[in-house]
């Protein structure tokens, strides 16, 4: 099998494909033969080894694990003796986090991790793409600030992979919610659900003062401090992007206020047990047409390199797909950023 590797920390060209044994399982795992995956910030941050306090989970000198890639989507190639709930054919997706290795034609994963069937409807890009948004802004959104119908919710960075899966959350626990983003990428968050639409190029958001329940910074481009005159008074400040004032922040604000307060959470951490019932939930809702993929663009598996360029620029709207079997050059124009239901 072909798997995408990297052997020191580096710009996308550190990055190259080459062959590797198939793996085996024992009885209670599914080997998937994938044909889909994504890159995103966290293979972006493990691949250039930055920020610094990334190589405390990728290695302090070089790569401690050469496959980057925690998604897929694919076909169950086997299955051990052990395993009832799949069966070779089966179309699956699902996450290896807070572990690596999906960037490869084949993946092992333990049937209690968190996979599923592969939702009605979408084909493995669509299906992939959803994967990395729903299970960081979940955690988030329903349990950090536990957002209901009547709150206002703010989401900076709306229209990347977090942010256009928290702008559909929000919405669906009742929220109103207001999108930061570029002009460009309005429509898409607009069609999310967004009640409003900021442009970052011509509003800031913190000037509103109490204006929002929830503001939830899935880029980590506005500090609390800046972001705390925002929020309502009994607010909550999240970011997906760990920094040093917010670790001393998060626990300060929440033992300490009893007003507004900071949190983080490391959603790639959490139990299996929690992350397969909320892919469980993921499904459900893609079922229910309440929640749809966003993708960027999707890039072959021979072309990954072309995929962390894009995820460098900090400019990709949703998810940056890496088709397996694709034959088409990255180098080509990029569609226009929508969200897909393939």
């Amino acid at each position: 099998m072909r798997i995408a590797v990297y052997e020191r920390y580096g710009p996308p060209e550190v990055l190259h494909l080459q062959e590797a044994a198939e793996p085996t399982i024992d009885a209670s795992e599914v080997l998937v033969r994938v044909e889909a995956s994504t890159v995103g910030p966290s293979d972006s941050a493990g691949r250039s080894g930055t920020p610094r306090f990334a190589r405390l989970f990728f290695g302090l000198t070089k790569p401690k694990h050469p496959v980057l890639g925690s998604d897929f989507a694919g076909v169950v190639e086997r299955v051990g003796d052990d395993v009832t709930r799949f069966a070779p054919g089966d179309r699956v997706f699902g996450t290896l986090a807070p572990s690596m290795g999906a960037h490869a034609e084949l993946v092992v994963i333990a049937e209690d991790a968190p996979i599923a069937h592969l939702p009605a409807g979408l084909d493995a890009a669509g299906a992939v793409a959803t994967v990395d948004g729903f299970l960081t802004a979940l955690p988030f959104l329903r349990d950090l600030a536990g957002v209901a119908p009547g709150q206002v919710v703010l989401v900076n960075g709306a229209s990347g992979t977090v942010g256009s899966a928290a702008v559909q959350l929000a919405k669906h626990f009742g929220a109103t919610v207001v999108g930061v983003c570029s002009a460009a990428n309005a429509p898409l968050v607009t069609s999310l659900g967004a009640d409003r639409v900021i442009d970052y190029t011509r509003e800031d958001f913190t000037e509103a003062r109490g204006a929002y329940d929830v503001i939830f910074d899935t880029v980590g481009k506005r500090s609390f401090g800046a972001a705390r005159r925002a929020l309502a008074p009994h607010g909550i400040y999240l970011t997906t992007v760990p920094s040093a004032a917010i670790m001393v922040q998060w626990p300060l604000t929440r033992w300490f206020s009893h007003g507004r307060r900071a949190a983080i959470a490391f959603t790639g951490l959490r139990d299996i047990r929690l992350k397969s019932a909320e892919l469980a939930l993921l499904v459900e809702l893609i079922e229910a047409g309440a929640f749809v993929p966003v993708v960027d663009r999707v890039v072959a598996f021979a072309d990954i390199a072309d995929a962390h360029r894009r995820v460098d620029t900090g400019r990709k709207a949703g998810s940056v797909v890496v088709e397996m079997a694709h034959a088409a050059s990255a180098s080509s124009p990029a569609p226009s950023p929508k969200p897909v239901a393939a």
